[in-house]
């Protein structure tokens, strides 16, 4: 066994962050690379002067703002009753591309199976593997969950690895990049189940210990913290210097507006120097394109560590399920060398697909992972939860959630193009503190830091997904844990929720939950 614990980054963090800092020609270089991918109508002077007014923070919290109920613009969909509500195609797709985002779904519901096979357009499972299908890890398209007790499978989560890696293994184009390396034997991440006649590579094992919080007004709150343990190792022992990172399957809402976000909007928001000394130091994460072949502003992922949903998709087809696609080829998908037999197992891109998903079947996921519409918002004009605002404003929350962004005028795709949308985050990363650390980097993101996640939809997760079950790593049981589990740039935030009065807290949990 091997407890995360015992195997921190051994590299400097403070050297790593004297090359942290972005360039302001470096900046310009991603801002415009990124938006190349993007068929774009440039804003006029109106239009900036419109969007800036539209996204301006309030200072009125007697009543709703202006269409902020409709957190994902005209693609906002229904509130729907049941676990459905996230899987809804954006509220203003067309007739045509609803066919297109049913056909995408049914390939992100797809089961696929092993090689070999008569089942040939869904054969070329694992060898190794962490789910059949993409909804088996995002169930209903929402978030998913720690296995809840040792006898318990974890589908939806799983541990990221790697070791340090060397000056020379860095990305030279990408400066402040902190360079780690696929674990030898392993890969990049941990597959706990395979197909006949192979074995798995871990089981994932997680101990929890009770720690209790003093609130103010005599309230109390208990954090579970966590000790990661990847039992039942089927390769032999991890290299030395392993890093692992747990990881919970994120919800699907809202991806093709996230995406749709001016580049040069987010990393206006960075301040990785604190100029402001507000303490908060975003920072932009800036990552290798393989489908670009080029840096590209992170967006998706935990740390932001893909650029785009079609990149995103293609990496989870090849390290989640095994499935080779024309981003990443490997048939035996993340089997390493060191695993022969793996390697050498029948695998299912030697029929006409060439791959095992190919390039029209990867288009109808990133289609439909695009438009899985985000629910309107309720009760936005209820006193507690104005209050609740109020308080989430008051305490500096919007300085990494921020509110509000106009999307880019898309060309082909009427669904995300130019709308006013309410995502609350700022899309970049910020150091959480030693309590959340990972201690393992991914492209320019420390081992302390995380994304800044959305908060759209956060208050229908019991509805969708049957927990409340938040953070990185689902260690948090309820909103209130997520936010008492904030550190480093948070712990002013984190703190002022501790302290404030009973009725603060509980108007700001109504807020979130209204989201």
């Amino acid at each position: 066994m091997i407890r995360a614990e015992h195997h921190k980054l051994t590299i400097s963090w403070k050297v790593a962050a004297a090359f942290l800092c972005l360039s302001s020609a470096v900046v310009a270089q991603t801002t415009e690379l990124q938006d190349l991918h993007l068929n774009t109508v440039p804003r006029t002077a109106a239009e900036t002067a419109r969007i800036a007014t539209a996204t301006a923070p309030t200072t009125d919290f007697d009543a709703a703002q202006k269409f902020e109920e409709n957190s994902g613009g005209a693609a906002t969909v229904r509130a729907a009753p049941d676990a459905n509500a996230f899987s809804q195609p954006s509220g203003n797709i067309s007739f045509e591309n609803e066919l297109t985002f049913k056909v995408g779904n049914g390939l992100f519901r797809k089961l696929w199976v092993s090689s070999p096979s008569s089942t040939l357009a869904s054969d070329g499972l694992g060898p190794l593997y962490n789910a059949r299908s993409c909804q088996r890890c995002h169930l209903k398209d929402g978030r998913g969950h720690p296995p809840e007790n040792h006898e318990d499978n974890a589908i939806s989560m799983f541990l990221r690895v790697s070791i340090p890696g060397k000056p020379e293994d860095a990305i030279p184009q990408i400066e402040g990049y902190l360079a780690s390396l696929p674990e030898p034997a392993y890969g990049s991440q941990l597959q706990d189940f395979s197909v006949a006649g192979h074995k798995a590579e871990y089981r994932l094992q997680i101990d929890y210990t009770e720690t209790a919080i003093t609130l103010s007004g005599g309230e109390t709150a208990s954090l579970r913290v966590p000790d990661y343990t990847a039992a039942e190792l089927g390769y032999g022992p991890l290299h030395p210097q392993a890093m692992i990172s747990p990881r919970v399957a994120p919800q699907m809402i809202g991806l093709g507006l996230l995406e749709a976000i001016p580049a040069k909007d987010i990393l206006a928001l960075a301040d990785p120097d604190d100029a402001d000394s507000d303490g908060i130091s975003g920072r932009a994460n800036i990552v290798w394109s393989v489908e670009y072949d080029q840096p590209m502003l992170g967006r998706f992922g935990h740390k932001a560590g893909n650029p785009t949903i079609r990149e995103q998709s293609a990496s989870a087809f090849v390290g989640d399920i095994g499935i080779s696609n024309p981003l990443f080829p490997a048939g035996a998908g993340e089997c390493t060398d060191l695993q022969a037999d793996c390697m050498a197992a029948p695998h299912g891109d030697k029929d006409v697909r060439a791959f095992e998903i190919d390039a029209e079947g990867l288009d109808l996921v990133t289609f439909y992972s695009r438009n899985l519409g985000v629910p309107v918002r309720r009760d936005v004009g209820d006193p507690q939860i104005l209050r609740g605002k109020k308080v989430f404003y008051a305490t500096g929350c919007t300085a990494c959630h921020q509110p509000s962004y106009v999307t880019h005028r898309l060309v082909d795709q009427p669904e995300q193009s130019f709308q006013l949308i309410w995502p609350y985050t700022d899309m970049l990363l910020h150091d959480m503190g030693a309590v959340l650390a990972d201690n393992r980097p991914e492209a320019r993101a420390t081992g302390n830091e995380w994304r800044t996640p959305p908060l759209w939809g956060i208050g229908l997760t019991k509805q969708v997904s049957g927990h409340t079950y938040f953070l990185h790593d689902g260690r948090a049981r309820s909103l209130l844990e997520a936010v008492l589990w904030h550190g480093g740039e948070a712990r002013s935030q984190r703190d002022a929720v501790i302290d404030m009065p009973p009725e603060d807290r509980t108007a700001l949990i109504r807020f979130l939950e209204s989201l």
